[in-house]
């Protein structure tokens, strides 16, 4: 593995706690050049909601390609744009009354993020952006304005402006009311606080440590943006497309965001693809006025639309997501009761969990003894103390039960070393 040590840059990550390299993939699993499979509980970091090398929507890519269809369109008409902008509006759209404009910003969630900010400033002639404590929305420069982490703001290099952080759902322990401090920083001219374009929110925080957002506190927020005149932005890159359950993680609050972003599992394959969804009447950009090279990734398009047709016709893939989740919990809350030592607290929803450690420094140890034992697991959290697991959607539940058995053995192995 020199030529990645000589060639690639220091930048790497995800590769330096995972050292193989990795050829093939299916389903749940990845294998590596000396032929050892590994559980995946990573999913491209939710990009892989369907599983690797999913059969029926590799068959509908390579029938495309396979047809000289068009692969780079930009924000030309194509019949496979077309097909994808029907379906989304037959299949999530229509059936939750939700009346978006789709906007192709580019491929990738911080693109998405990006022309979220944008247009709403542009709509309402204001520049500050509110986000919360341990947000993450990416790292190009307006993301990262109303992204929490210090390591990478500071990566930025130049001043981060125009973004203010209010405390997320519990992030004071329940010790104040909710949105004490923003409605009292909102009403009080002298506190300093511009009145917001926008708030931006995740209703779980994924990198921020798989922190849940109650439907009351999202309700509660809502209704706090709407008596301000300020746009609701929900970033649903990593918790959208079914990652909670429903295709859309707000949808359990019963709110409706102003703005949505969406990323990640959307082309169903892994392919590139973002939507930014804005009510109609949000709609005033000027033609071209936030564009990109790869703003219409046509064999995402095609992908997507099989990903729809083959999981979001009914409720029943929903459904499974949330009786895996359950499983996964009840795992999850038996190893924190052996491990009550070790282990902090258990959150998270659908097919989102994370394992707190109480030692920050265990949580990477974890992820390590799981690797040995053949399964894919991050971090996540302020200070990586959190065990993340974002399987596939489409995880069997032997295949979950197993993943599970590893994490256990991982967490005993840890503290075994320890105390030896």
């Amino acid at each position: 593995m020199d030529v990645f040590d000589r060639l690639e840059s220091e930048v790497r990550g995800y590769c330096r706690s995972w050292p193989t390299v990795f050829t093939t993939a299916q389903g749940s699993h990845m294998i590596d050049e000396n032929g050892k499979a590994y559980l995946d509980f990573f999913a491209g970091a939710g990009t892989l909601n369907y599983g690797h090398n999913n059969p029926q929507l590799k068959q509908r890519l390579l029938d495309y390609l396979a047809g000289d269809s068009v692969v780079h369109g930009l924000d030309m008409y194509t019949s496979a744009k077309r097909e994808f902008l029907e379906r989304f509006n037959e299949y999530v759209l229509k059936p939750r009354g939700l009346d978006y404009k789709v906007q192709f910003p580019g491929p990738a969630g911080n693109n998405s993020v990006e022309a979220a900010l944008k247009l709403a400033r542009k709509y309402t002639g204001r520049e500050t952006v509110v986000s919360f404590t341990n947000a993450f929305h990416g790292m190009t420069l307006g993301a990262l304005a109303v992204t929490g982490n210090s390591m990478k703001r500071t990566g930025a290099g130049v001043p981060l402006g125009h973004g203010v952080a209010m405390p997320y759902d519990n992030y004071l322990d329940g010790r104040t009311p909710d949105f004490l401090l923003f409605e009292t920083m909102l009403d009080d001219s002298g506190s300093g606080l511009d009145k917001p374009a926008a708030v931006i929110v995740e209703t779980v925080q994924g990198e921020g440590g798989i922190n849940v957002a109650t439907a009351e506190w999202l309700r509660g927020l809502q209704d706090l943006c709407r008596r301000h005149d300020i746009l609701l932005i929900v970033d649903d890159v990593q918790m959208g497309c079914g990652r909670t359950g429903p295709f859309f993680s707000f949808e359990e609050a019963g709110i409706t965001p102003d703005i949505v972003c969406l990323s990640k599992s959307l082309s169903g394959y892994g392919l590139p693809f973002a939507i930014t969804l804005m009510k109609r009447e949000l709609d005033v950009w000027d033609p071209g006025e936030h564009n990109g090279t790869f703003r219409g990734f046509n064999p995402a398009f095609v992908t997507a639309v099989g990903a729809l047709e083959d999981y979001w016709t009914g409720d029943d893939f929903e459904k499974q997501t949330l009786a895996k989740g359950q499983q996964v919990q009840a795992a999850l809350n038996e190893i924190a009761i052996a491990h009550a030592g070790d282990v902090d607290s258990v959150r998270g929803r659908g097919l989102a969990w994370g394992l707190v450690m109480k030692d920050p420094e265990t949580a990477p140890k974890v992820c390590g003894e799981a690797f040995a034992r053949g399964l894919l697991m991050e971090t996540s959290g302020p200070e990586g103390e959190v065990v993340k697991l974002l399987p596939p959607l489409t995880t069997t539940e032997s295949e979950l039960a197993t993943g599970l058995e590893i994490i256990a053995d991982s967490v005993e192995a840890v503290r075994q070393k320890v105390t030896a």
